[in-house]
Parts: structure tokens; C-alpha cells; sequence
């Protein structure tokens, strides 16, 4: 006997078989046992996801003689007839070799006709926007006041092809694709049935690869067990099978991208090449990867939103965090970019080479996103300025004869001034990160916090020196300042307080702080503190 495919031996049989579909089998079973039957239905949505499964079993409860809860019993002569393809009454055309006006006469001369057996004629017209114009036209009569012993049931991938003047003579069903957890529920019934020994992991990474098609994840179920047939079918042998790439190669890419480090891109990419893997599909889900990464940083509850175990999230999240949402968005729209351009590519690798470059080198595009990204680099680079501490001492262990201060080439003498330890500590770590600081808050503290700079303020308090009158105004404001203590006290763990003044006009701008036992140690003497 011949192998029967997996799809069409699972086929669903009776509306309680159907995955995914909830609402339009419960719409569908209500219409049946209640008598309120259409005549004209359509059926749209996206591949395998049941348009002509629901469409057969439909025509057989209609016509079952014994019908259990609206679904076809399968045991009477009818639904016999119309399972092995034998019946008179259930006609099912495919549009896209059947697509001239000459079709849709015969249609016209044959619904004049009753049924020969059970209640109703049932028309399934599949891949509807095929038709021509002409055919259209033709359907419209008899689609609008077919006898009341015919239905016709229309199944689209494509409904915006269809004319409005069909879409209005229709009961229209729209078909979800169907969610990741359903499909691998699925499989998992069938591989037990079919004693097929199978990991979880290899069962969702089938469903995920399927995009909501359960015919689609049958076949490539199929494909995989027929490659390790007797063997236990494991995550590995899926990703071989399907030429896909592990998602810790993802990882390890966007760290490499997020990194500027182009030479390891280029590397981990030939590897790939070498281990035979479908670039087409590796760039698509490399996208995925990299639109988890824009939920993670922009979504509030991300962890509801993303399939993902809470060790992946933690990694997802962690690597959110290397580069900010503009920069995130100018990587997916450039790989989106690629994706579509790689359909007609003969030469796939060195357009994904290129697209790396891109990435890692915004230098090299004069597009507003790749220069809001080097802004970000240039911004991060001030953030990791000088220490102020190592200046200090750098100052105090080289004081200019005389007891003065050398002036530096720009002409403004540096000043040194002394405070306690506890003071310096807390400047020192809040200034070395003062720039990250005000990006994190965002909003009013982003824009009018730029051109600040921060100097000791007494115990346990920090004064934000303004230099534009204007945004002196505004962030001198009370809420302004809670707000910024309150991020302060959860980031850091430091109760501080915050004051403001404004800049005065030639004021210098070069001071280097100092504790007490740093310059005492430095200068190797004893320094002695007058009182006030």
C-alpha cells in the first residue's frame, strides 16, 4: 500500500478535528442545527490553515443523515459517498485551471438540477480569485438567487482580488493563522499516534517554522521524520533537515553587530555557508530574532507577549540593553530590506556580507538612522570619559613650581579643590555615568540636561550646573529634581539629593575634585585645614 502524506492522512474529519479555527466551527455548527443555512459563503486566510478542510466537512454535515452536534457522523451512505469523492452532490473546482466563463456556464447548467441524494448541492470553488473577469461576471446571477438546494462555498488566499460586487452576495469567514502552541499540540498527538519519537524542542521549532499553517507543519514534520526515520528526531536533526541556524548563533551575531566587531560577522556567516545552511531563512529569522528584541525594549509585558522560556528572556533582555531603540530599528529595516532583495539574488552571501557592513560600519550610509547611531556611539564614547579621581591625582602629583597649577595649552588653569572621601565617591560615580543617566530618563531630563556638568553640593547632595538659562528653568523645577532622585535611589541605591544653579558668564569649567587623604598621600606632607 502507498504512503499516504501526514496532511492529507490527518486531514480533519469532523469539525471537533479542526485546530484554531474556534469561531468560525462554532458559527458554522450553530447555522447547521439551527437550519439557518447561507447560500454563499467565503472562505480567507492565509495558507493551510482549513479553508477546504472546513469547506468538505460542512458540505457532509449538511447532507449527513444522522448529524451529531452539527459535525457529519461519517457512518451513513452520504458522508461515505462524499469522503471517497464518489458523490454527485459535492462538486469541488479548482479555480486556477478552471478559470473561464465556459466553467461557471457549466456550473449554471448544473445547479438546475436537485440532488440526487441528501438535502443540498454543494459548490467549492478553491483559489476564487483566479477567476477571470468574465467568470466573475458570469457567477454573479446564480451566486445572488442560487436555488434553495445549492450552496456555494468560495475559498481565497488573496480576498482583496475579489470584486465587491461577490463580497457582497457572501457570509465572509476570515481564517487566523494558527498560534504556535496549537500546532505543536497538534504534532504531538499525531507523533504519538503514528509512535514517532520526537523531542518538544524539535516540535516547536516545526511550528514556528510553519508561520500558522498547520498543513505546512505537517509536511516539513514529514520531511524531518522521513530524513531520521527510526531514529529519535531531535532539535539538531530538525535545524539540519531544514537548513535553519540554532538561536545562539543569533545571539552571538547581534552581540558581534552590537559590538561593531565586522570581522566575526563575516566569520560566523561563512560557517553557515559551510554547514549548508538556507540563507534565505536565516536572514527571516534573524528578523524574528531581532523584532523580540524591539518587543522586549518598547512592550510593557513583553514576557506575555514572547514564546520563549524565562532563561531566553533573561538573554533577550540582557542583550536589549547594548543598543538603543533608533539603532534596533535601523537593523531590522536594513535585514528587511535584504530579505526581500535576496528572492531574486544569485548571489545571497555577499549581499548578507554587505548588509553586516552596514550594520557594523554606519559610517559608511549618510541616512538619518546610521547618523543617529553614530551620534549614540559618540555619546556613549563621552560617557566613558576620563576618571575624575585618576585626574586628581594625576594633578597632585605633579603640582607646577611655585606652588601654582600648570595652565593647560588652552590657557584655563585647572583648579584642584579638596572635599571629603564620601563626597568624592558619590561624584565620582554618578558624573562617570551622568550622560547615560539623562538619556535613561528620557524626556524633559534628555533634552534640557545635554550641556550640564555636576560639582559637590555638601552632604549627600550634588549641584547640576546649567548653562543655558532656558533649560535652567525647567530643570530647576521640584518634580524635575524628585523624579531624578528617585531613579538615583533604585538604580544605584544612594539617597541623594539634587540643587541647581546656573553657570556664570567666563566661569571655568576645568576643576578637578580631590578628597582630603588623596592629596595628603600624593603631596607627602602634611596639609593643614583651616577652619572657616
Amino acid at each position: 500500500m502507498s504512503y499516504t502524506a501526514l496532511y492529507r492522512k490527518w486531514r480533519p474529519a469532523t469539525f471537533a478535528d479542526v485546530k484554531g479555527q474556534d469561531h468560525i466551527v462554532k458559527t458554522l455548527k450553530n447555522q447547521i442545527t439551527s437550519k439557518r443555512i447561507g447560500h454563499a459563503y467565503l472562505f480567507c486566510g492565509t495558507r493551510g490553515t482549513g479553508k477546504t478542510s472546513i469547506a468538505k466537512i460542512f458540505a457532509r454535515a449538511v447532507n449527513c443523515e444522522h448529524p451529531v452536534d452539527g459535525s457529519p457522523c461519517g457512518e451513513c451512505d452520504t458522508c461515505k459517498n462524499i469522503a471517497s469523492g464518489t458523490s454527485l452532490n459535492v462538486v469541488e473546482i479548482d479555480a486556477a485551471s478552471n478559470n473561464g466563463v465556459e466553467n461557471i456556464r457549466e456550473i449554471r447548467e448544473q445547479v438546475q438540477y436537485p440532488p440526487t441524494e441528501g438535502t443540498y448541492r454543494v459548490y467549492i470553488i478553491d483559489e476564487v480569485h483566479m477567476l477571470s473577469t468574465g467568470a466573475f461576471n458570469a457567477l454573479l446571477k446564480t451566486l445572488e438567487e442560487p436555488p434553495s438546494y445549492v450552496i456555494f462555498i468560495l475559498a481565497t488566499t488573496e480576498v482583496h482580488k475579489i470584486p465587491i460586487t461577490v463580497l457582497s452576495r457572501c457570509q465572509r469567514y476570515d481564517f487566523k493563522r494558527i498560534t504556535i502552541d496549537t500546532i505543536a499540540a497538534r504534532l504531538k498527538e499525531l507523533t504519538d499516534a503514528e509512535q514517532i519519537d520526537v523531542e518538544e524542542r524539535a516540535l516547536r521549532y516545526v511550528a514556528k517554522a510553519a508561520d500558522g499553517s498547520m498543513r505546512d507543519a505537517l509536511s516539513l514534520l514529514d520531511q524531518c521524520s522521513a530524513f531520521h526515520y527510526g531514529e529519535t528526531l531531535t532539535y539538531d536533526n530538525v535545524l539540519e533537515v531544514l537548513g535553519a541556524v540554532d538561536t545562539s548563533i543569533f545571539s552571538e551575531l547581534f552581540r558581534a553587530v552590537a559590538e561593531d566587531r565586522t570581522t566575526d560577522c563575516i566569520y560566523k556567516l561563512e560557517e553557515m555557508v559551510i554547514q549548508g545552511r538556507e540563507l534565505g531563512q536565516f536572514v527571516n529569522d534573524f528578523i524574528w530574532y531581532m523584532r523580540n528584541l524591539l518587543i522586549i525594549k518598547t512592550a510593557k509585558d513583553a514576557e506575555n507577549m514572547l514564546d520563549m522560556s524565562s532563561d531566553n528572556l533573561a538573554l533577550l533582555t540582557e542583550e536589549a540593553r547594548l543598543v538603543d531603540t533608533e539603532t534596533l530599528m535601523r537593523y531590522i529595516r536594513i535585514f528587511s530590506e535584504l530579505s526581500n532583495q535576496l528572492r531574486y539574488a544569485s548571489q545571497k552571501r555577499v549581499l548578507i556580507e554587505l548588509a553586516f557592513i552596514k550594520l557594523t560600519r554606519p559610517s559608511m550610509e549618510q541616512d538619518l538612522s546610521s547618523i543617529l547611531q553614530r551620534l549614540n556611539h559618540i555619546e556613549k564614547q563621552l560617557e566613558n570619559g576620563p576618571d575624575l579621581s585618576a585626574l586628581a591625582r594625576l594633578s597632585a602629583q605633579n603640582p607646577a613650581p611655585g606652588g601654582q597649577e600648570e595652565a593647560p595649552a588652552g590657557g584655563d588653569e585647572t583648579v584642584t579643590v579638596k572635599i571629603p572621601k564620601a563626597q568624592l565617591e558619590d561624584l565620582n560615580q554618578i558624573s562617570g555615568e551622568w550622560g547615560k543617566i539623562i538619556r535613561e530618563m528620557g524626556g524633559t531630563v534628555r533634552a534640557g540636561f545635554r550641556e550640564t556638568r555636576l560639582e559637590p553640593g555638601g552632604d549627600g547632595c550634588l549641584c547640576i550646573v546649567f548653562s543655558d538659562i532656558n533649560s535652567y528653568s525647567i530643570g530647576s523645577r521640584e518634580s524635575i529634581l524628585t523624579d531624578l532622585q528617585e531613579f538615583i535611589a533604585q538604580k544605584y541605591g544612594k539617597s541623594l539629593t539634587f540643587k541647581t544653579r546656573l553657570a556664570q558668564t567666563g566661569e571655568k569649567k576645568n576643576t578637578v575634585y580631590v578628597s582630603d587623604e588623596d592629596l595628603k598621600e600624593n603631596i607627602h606632607m602634611d596639609v593643614i585645614i583651616e577652619e572657616d
